[in-house]
């Protein structure tokens, strides 16, 4: 791995971390299914421009449209849709810790679903990382958090799981650029239905942070850092572009930390450095079993 794509991993797990302080900024302004349903309008708009500016066409492989209809519903409907409605109560810092285990949820569902092996390194690091996660859920609900807003964070994280597994496969046939831009119209149209039913009438307070938190969240984490994503996955590939995921809880809570003051507690610190550990861990032995040949009978 060359210092151009260390640097590139470490640029995509800040920007990806970064959202969740820009998004609880967000809804203290505006309410929260209809900002995102016009974040991802204005993100899919760019994004299948690009696409077609790249030569990319519409017409996609029967999975990749399977894939591009569920990762729209699973991760921009629901995932990023509950976590917004979710930091109306919850801190970012909570948010994006409990988001962080995506990739531990990945790996047990794919052990238990799709019978991956797993290496005794990978399975110690799942049970680190779900016991820094409840580290820290305890003292949290210890401290009084709104459960409802921390039990719609842990459905969200459920069904970023499964839109993560969805597209298994999804990017080949190219047109990876496409599935993007139109995975974000299908979360687009389901959280404008759903913002019209639950959130009107609405009302905006425009003002300067509610503007550049908007900005910063459309094109930084939803256009920049999958842009940054899927040129490392190129560089280095997905099993090693992945063990940048182990950064996520500390640069999750440290932006929170410094631009919104979210104080963190000590039981905050030990957990996000296991689950941290426990990530890096599981996508180390993912590395690790790649590497090792497979003796052929």
């Amino acid at each position: 791995m060359d210092i151009r794509a260390i640097l590139m991993g470490l640029a995509f797990a800040f920007m990806w971390s970064s959202a969740f302080t820009s998004a609880r900024i967000i809804v203290q302004y505006a309410p929260p299914m209809g900002s995102l349903a016009l974040r991802f309008f204005v993100s899919g708009l760019i994004g299948v421009a690009i696409a077609l500016a790249m030569g990319q066409s519409l017409r996609l492989t029967r999975a990749q449209w399977r894939a591009t209809l569920i990762f729209g519903l699973c991760q921009n409907a629901l995932y990023l849709g509950l976590n917004f409605v979710a930091m109306q109560t919850i801190e970012a810092s909570l948010a994006s810790i409990i988001a962080s285990s995506m990739p531990l949820m990945v790996a047990l569902a794919g052990w238990v679903f799709f019978r991956d092996k797993l290496p005794g390194m990978a399975i110690a690091g799942m049970v680190a990382g779900f016991g820094g996660v409840m580290l820290i859920m305890g003292a949290r609900m210890g401290a009084g958090v709104d459960l409802y807003g921390l039990t719609l964070c842990v459905v969200g994280a459920i069904a970023l799981t499964v839109a993560t597994l969805s597209v298994r496969g999804a990017s080949s046939g190219g047109n990876v650029m496409m599935i993007v831009g139109l995975q974000m119209f299908v979360g687009a149209a389901i959280l404008a239905l759903a913002s019209a039913v639950l959130e009107w009438p609405f009302e905006v307070q425009m003002t300067q942070p509610l503007v550049l938190a908007f900005l910063y969240t459309t094109f930084v984490p939803g256009l920049l850092a999958t842009f940054v994503w899927f040129t490392l996955v190129n560089r280095i590939g997905a099993v090693k572009a992945a063990t940048f995921h182990f950064l996520n809880p500390f640069f999750g809570v440290a932006v929170a930390a410094a631009l919104l003051g979210e104080a963190l507690g000590v039981f905050d610190l030990i957990g996000v450095a296991v689950i941290g550990a426990g990530i890096l861990a599981v996508q180390l032995a993912k590395q690790k079993e790649r590497k090792t040949p497979r003796n052929v009978v």
